[in-house]
């Protein structure tokens, strides 16, 4: 094997480590405060109507373990954003490893953002949508905590991951994997993916499906307006320097 492909596979295999180990305290760090954080959602953000039951003997450590690992994600996802970046830097210029350096601070501003809209205002809305259906039945509200959180992060982890897209595009159109004219050529699909996406997660009515699809839509308008200003400078650039 080529010493070259050694020593990047040998690079990866240390920064790999480094977010293993940056996740493994953050987790510890989270653990610590994940009853707090307990109390803090069953006071300010449950539905008075929701009791919460356990219904195994694990169900309250389980509990405790998911968010320690949301607040594990949140702690450590900058620094795995990092980690990323100090990877491909050797690959990169001076100037492009400085205006990529912004991808750390940007991709975590996004998450938190992602995070905030699916937790305040996807989230509570389909909960109620779906506790709505079940009081419509006659049904009894009985809900293990173990049911509310594996539901709450079956919609808040994937939406607060697809607010990353515009992240994503601006790296993979500096790296040259990508261009604006290939992200149009596919946009159909990408809009019937995020079209699932946005209906999967969101109660089966036309408001929700919109305050959901809508904002993932334009966040792929986004990223293709994003990776043509990043494409045009490109090609500026090449054309100085073939013409210098």
């Amino acid at each position: 094997m080529d010493e070259n492909w050694i020593e990047h596979l040998e690079e990866l295999r240390k920064r790999l480590i480094f977010i293993a180990v940056a996740f493994i305290i953050s987790l510890i760090i989270g653990f610590a405060f994940s009853n707090s954080l307990l109390e803090f959602l069953k006071v300010h953000y449950v539905p008075e109507q929701i009791q919460w039951n356990v219904f195994g003997f694990t169900d309250g450590f389980l509990i405790y373990f998911k968010l320690s690992f949301l607040i594990s994600l949140i702690l450590s996802f900058p620094i795995a954003i990092y980690q990323i970046w100090a990877f491909v830097k050797p690959g990169l210029t001076e100037k492009e490893a400085k205006g990529t350096l912004l991808y750390v601070p940007l991709s975590f501003f996004l998450f938190i953002v992602g995070l905030s809209f699916s937790f305040f205002i996807v989230f509570p809305m389909t909960l109620n949508f779906m506790s709505n259906v079940n009081s419509a039945i006659g049904a009894i509200e009985t809900y293990g905590l173990q049911h509310y959180f594996t539901f709450m992060f079956n919609v808040v982890i994937p939406i607060s991951l697809v607010f990353e897209l515009p992240v994503v595009i601006l790296f993979l159109t500096k790296l040259g994997i990508i261009n604006p004219t290939s992200l149009k050529k596919v946009r159909k699909y990408a809009y019937f993916l995020l079209i699932v996406i946005g209906v999967t997660l969101t109660p089966p009515d036309f408001i929700s499906d919109f305050l959901v699809i809508i904002p993932l839509i334009l966040l792929y308008e986004i990223s293709i307006w994003i990776s043509a200003k990043v494409y045009k400078q490109q090609i500026k650039k090449e054309f100085i320097t073939e013409n210098s």
